[in-house]
């Protein structure tokens, strides 16, 4: 059958890039409905509620800050070792549309844990909107996949093997979720260490949180343990924090 070839857009080489810098990675995965009754609770009465993806990314955070496993991501050189970054570094997929053509940007963002999380949510929003140029993350990404073939795979490869540059390159975690558009659990792939996805918020106020992590770094029953405080500091924390940047205005009848 004749087709058409058509040219592969940066975004999509980006991609392609990226899967292959995952394919080594010996992901497990782990599961649970967290009960995030009190979040609800807290995000229905706020003014300005933040995004799923910056509360999550802000939790995951704040559970890293007492649990250095979180931070801590496996490097090849100068030979096989295990690194831990000071701080948690997230990288948010962002879904984006480009010269037409759907796409993921991953946006960085340094120690999540430490920021508000309206500063959070407005990252990540701006990074949605923003022309590529303006946002720092996509400008450099972006400079790196326009290189010839050899000069790319070196600077992925610099990138990935020395502790310092993943967390500069690649962050110490990822969320990445298709919730806002419908869809259900999803399963994607990161250079690792570490992928937090969720689903949509089920009618017993529950959610679906799925955490994807680099077998080499640590086993099942920490990440048990880390979706227990991911539900408690949603609960709580994240909660608080929503409650005090305001109530909802209430609008008085007949306006």
């Amino acid at each position: 059958m004749r087709g058409q070839p058509k040219n592969i857009s940066l975004p999509r080489r980006l991609i392609i890039d990226l899967m292959r810098a995952s394919m080594d990675v010996p992901f497990v995965s782990q599961s649970r409905s967290l009960n995030i009754g009190p979040l609800l609770e807290a995000r229905a009465g706020a003014a300005a509620p933040a995004g799923w993806a910056a509360m999550f990314a802000k939790a995951f955070a704040l559970v890293a800050r007492d649990e250095p496993i979180l931070r801590t991501v496996y490097a090849k050189w100068p030979w096989p070792s295990f690194y831990e970054l000071p701080n948690s570094v997230a990288s948010v997929a962002i879904a984006r549309v480009e010269n037409g053509e759907e796409c993921v940007m991953p946006q960085r963002l340094a120690a999540p844990e430490a920021m508000a999380l309206s500063a959070i949510d407005a990252e990540i929003r701006r990074a949605k909107n923003a022309p590529i140029d303006d946002v720092p993350m996509f400008r450099k990404i972006m400079r790196v996949t326009r290189l010839p073939l050899p000069l790319r795979r070196l600077s992925w490869a610099v990138g990935l093997n020395f502790g310092r540059q993943r967390g500069n390159w690649f962050g110490s975690f990822a969320v990445s979720s298709v919730a806002a558009y419908g869809g259900g659990e999803i399963h994607p792939i990161t250079p690792g260490p570490f992928i937090l996805t969720y689903g949509g918020v089920e009618p017993d106020q529950t959610i679906r949180v799925v955490i994807r992590w680099d077998h080499r770094v640590t086993d099942g029953a920490p990440i048990a343990r880390v979706l227990t405080l991911i539900e408690q500091v949603l609960n709580t924390e994240i909660a608080a924090e929503l409650r005090a940047a305001g109530p909802r205005p209430i609008r008085a009848v007949g306006t």
